[in-house]
């Protein structure tokens, strides 16, 4: 549900004063960049116990330079690889808005867009270095705020106005940065030395008369205003909340939608991180909880880490 507040966010809101600033003490990591074989990366999608159709939808895709070899006289095998290793990842998680048309068409279109935007980028993450990093954020922002036109010009062809909105929280990892994109309510999480990070915050009404001071964050979740967003792409409005930060071998992240922390507390997402085997088994498990305690909505999880090194 999308509500129109008097006020909205501010980009860089999302920056919590729990986190680190936006280039720690020292400069930028020098640890090397990890290898793809360091990394662990799982994503899973489930419709709930209640819901029939499935309108959230997910990416996780890692970043390369590659040539593609259209005709050449030299034996395809004995061409060496030619796509390089990983030079970052991209995380996107998109819940579509219930109560408007077209909700799972318009977090595809969503998803289908941003990773379009992302393969023109490549020559400015290629050569990202500190001066260029609000640069690097503006180019994400803006490649949001396309899709958002795009949304709101299909609604007003397919649906003379009000057509799909979504939800979107995108992480792009850049190591040793990390950049993260955020519209609506789904959400993005980090476990740092044992401790859970909230790195995003949920755009909703309640949350907005929370910052206010008009309501207690116990009343928050009771309220019926928890249900609708202050903002979404292809909404009344859309107000991307955008932050920088550092990345550390050790970090641990998870995007999520709605429908895991109705059900599941950032306590019980925290214990299952610091324990996990793998990201594909603590996806599985997060999202079965979620269902055993109701599934009421369409539930996504993604986890991605560093794998620790043999001692």
């Amino acid at each position: 549900m999308l509500g129109s507040p008097e006020a909205t966010p501010s980009t860089g809101a999302a920056r919590a004063s729990a986190l680190p600033p936006p280039v720690p003490p020292g400069g930028w990591s020098a640890e090397p960049r990890p290898a793809t074989a360091e990394i662990d990366v799982f994503g899973l999608t489930d419709s709930g116990r209640v819901r029939r159709e499935n309108q959230d939808h997910f990416l996780i895709a890692s970043l390369h330079k590659l040539l593609r070899v259209h005709q050449s006289s030299i034996p395809p095998d004995d061409l060496t690889p030619l796509v390089t290793e990983s030079r970052g990842f991209v995380f996107l998680v998109a819940d579509g808005v219930g109560g408007r048309p077209d909700g799972a068409q318009a977090s595809g279109t969503v998803i289908r867009a941003i990773a379009h935007y992302v393969t023109h980028l490549t020559d400015l993450y290629r050569r990202l270095d500190s001066d260029r990093e609000s640069e690097f954020l503006g180019q994400l922002e803006r490649a949001v705020l396309e899709t958002h036109d795009l949304l709101l010009k299909e609604g007003r062809r397919e649906y003379g106005g009000a057509g799909g909105a979504t939800t979107l929280t995108m992480l792009f990892a850049l190591w040793p940065r990390a950049y993260v994109v955020h519209l609506g309510d789904s959400g993005c999480f980090r476990l740092r030395e044992g401790r859970l990070e909230r790195m995003t915050r949920d755009q909703t009404v309640a949350e907005d008369l929370v910052r206010a001071g008009a309501l207690r964050p116990s009343e928050a979740r009771q309220s019926p205003f928890s249900n609708v967003l202050a903002s979404a792409l292809g909404g009344p409005q859309a107000t991307p909340l955008t932050l920088a930060t550092d990345a550390r071998r050790d970090d641990v992240v998870l995007l999520c939608t709605d429908g895991l922390t109705k059900h599941v507390t950032e306590d019980e997402i925290a214990d299952r991180l610091r324990t996990l085997q793998s990201s594909e088994q603590v996806c599985r498990d997060l999202v079965r909880l979620a269902n055993e305690r109701g599934g009421t909505d369409n539930v996504t999880v993604l986890v991605g880490r560093i794998r620790p090194s043999p001692r």
